[in-house]
């Protein structure tokens, strides 16, 4: 079996892990939340009428702050909801996972051994020249 295969079977099995769950169930629980999905919607129009208008050669100054205070008005609203609260959280928990499962691949790529990888403290951005150490 070659390493693709492997990393495949790797994959399947990352889709179990609880940290992968807990962000797909919350993903889910999020597109069906029809007023959250609302929301989202409603920030995006107003996102395209702030882009719109402030793309004008001739802005109207308090036209874009207004819709600059609506967009983030929105938007403060819409991270604050339960829904996306949950979802925040698994994702930071799903990323911290990926990043290790990254700085693995890159120490085995660097010639280091995987097996001695600890989970990065500080999250890991792929490229070593930022790195401050994960092993």
């Amino acid at each position: 079996m070659d390493c693709i295969d492997l990393f495949k079977k790797a994959a399947a099995a990352l889709q179990t892990d609880p940290r992968y769950l807990e962000l797909d169930a919350a993903r889910r629980e999020n597109d069906a939340d029809e007023e959250l999905q609302g929301l989202i919607g409603e920030f995006n129009l107003a996102r395209l009428d702030l882009n719109h208008e402030a793309g004008k050669t001739e802005t109207d100054a308090a036209r874009v702050a207004e819709l600059n205070q609506k967009v983030s008005a929105l938007y403060d609203q819409i991270m604050a909801s339960e829904g996306m609260v949950r979802y925040n959280a698994a994702k930071a928990e799903a990323e911290a996972m990926v990043a290790h499962i990254d700085a693995i691949i890159n120490t085995a790529m660097n010639g280091g051994d995987p097996m001695t990888v600890q989970q990065p403290e500080n999250g890991c951005t792929g490229s070593c020249s930022t790195c401050s150490g994960c092993h």
